[in-house]
């Protein structure tokens, strides 16, 4: 049983996803930036350092929301990066984003479902995913789709939050989560 943003509702993961995203697209970035307490624009920066060697030309940004990673991925010289998200009006901030940094010869986003890329098999020389694996409705079916369009000697980068093990951090993240957070 996938875990579902709102219990009450019958609709799929896939499309409650979707219209969260809708819902709070003109405020995500505010809101993540907030409250990741600024640590998710320091790991997509690394993230993108880490595929610097690989020197990748065409890039696919799979969940790319408002486009942050796909943007951060301009420091890496490619011809091409393709994001693609479920959220038509996280697409549509992020187009906003793009053309306003003058960026959209090199990124193009487009609404596309990570568990089925509309693209060729060893397209890619590199697919990035910025806190978007969780929301995959199917895993396996979302990571299965990467592997696919990745190129055999492609880089993937995945940025994702996990829960902490050991004390304090185990500590704070509970209590971030418990108390923070929800307000």
């Amino acid at each position: 049983m996938s875990v579902v943003p709102y219990k009450e509702d019958s609709a799929s993961k896939k499309d409650q996803i979707a219209r969260m995203f809708d819902r709070i697209s003109g405020k995500y970035d505010f809101l993540n930036h907030l409250l990741s307490l600024g640590i998710d624009i320091r790991w997509r920066k690394k993230a993108i350092r880490g595929l610097s060697a690989s020197n990748p030309k065409v890039i696919l940004d799979v969940a790319t929301g408002t486009g942050d990673f796909a943007i951060e991925a301009i420091r890496l010289n490619p011809d091409k990066i393709i994001g693609v998200d479920i959220s038509r009006g996280m697409l549509d901030v992020g187009v906003k984003k793009i053309e306003r940094l003058g960026l959209e010869e090199t990124i193009e986003l487009m609404y596309g479902d990570s568990e089925k890329l509309p693209f060729l098999e060893n397209k890619f020389d590199a697919v990035i995913v910025a806190f978007g694996v969780r929301n995959f409705e199917n895993l396996q079916v979302g990571l299965s789709e990467i592997i696919r369009v990745l190129k055999p000697e492609g880089q993937l980068a995945i940025i994702e939050f996990s829960k902490p093990r050991s004390f304090p951090f185990k500590q704070l993240y509970n209590f971030y989560f418990k108390f923070v957070l929800p307000k």
